[in-house]
């Protein structure tokens, strides 16, 4: 895992404006139904990643008008709550998760939240390049910090390890410092993995 000096990464150096994947209409990546955008490219390599093929800065396919008109036109369904930016680093790859944001917010206002995951803590991204700057504030719920495998933990709720945390981000950002989601609940009660038998 790597551990970055503020301002050590632009994503202008390592972007190269792919994503890995898109998918509508799902119910894992935050509250309600969503529609998440995976881009492509990380640098923290945390151990025990689960989507290694996904640090690759050119996984996937180019990003395109196409594919955003795809993603304004699925978020307008009235079922879907907002978006998602995953990755890889979404904060690396500011020029589309900023592209796709402007066009949400242009599009339907505050009426679709925006979630987004990062390595990044809240409080590296407040020492951050102005784009990774314009982005948090862009943003409505942050799961950040870096995936810690000796913290890792079945039974939290839309993240991996103990560190990591879901923050409000328009609260935090208007009182300096990080607040938890007011609706952040983990599972208080563990269960045996089931076994298949072959």
């Amino acid at each position: 895992m790597r551990n970055p000096q503020p301002k050590e990464w632009a994503a202008k150096d390592y972007s190269q404006n792919y994503i890995a994947d898109y998918k509508a209409f799902n119910f894992v990546d935050g509250e309600g139904v969503r529609n998440s955008l995976y881009v492509s490219g990380c640098l923290f390599a945390c151990e025990g990643c689960f989507n290694k093929a996904v640090q690759n800065f050119r996984y996937g396919t180019p990003y395109t008008k196409e594919l955003e008109e795809q993603i304004i036109a699925d978020l307008a369904h009235p079922s879907v709550q907002g978006l998602t930016l995953l990755g890889g680093e979404p904060f690396l790859n500011t020029a589309v998760c900023l592209a796709v944001v402007k066009r949400v917010k242009e599009t339907f206002g505050n009426t679709k939240d925006i979630w987004s995951w990062s390595g990044y803590t809240f409080e590296e991204l407040l020492l951050e390049t102005e784009d990774k700057l314009e982005l948090l504030a862009s943003i409505d719920i942050l799961v950040d910090g870096r995936f810690e495998l000796n913290q890792k933990d079945l039974n939290l709720q839309f993240r991996g390890s103990r560190n990591q945390r879901i923050i409000d981000v328009k609260k935090s950002l208007a009182q300096g410092k990080a607040i938890i989601w007011e609706k952040c609940h983990d599972a208080d009660q563990k269960f045996e993995q089931i076994q298949k038998s072959i």
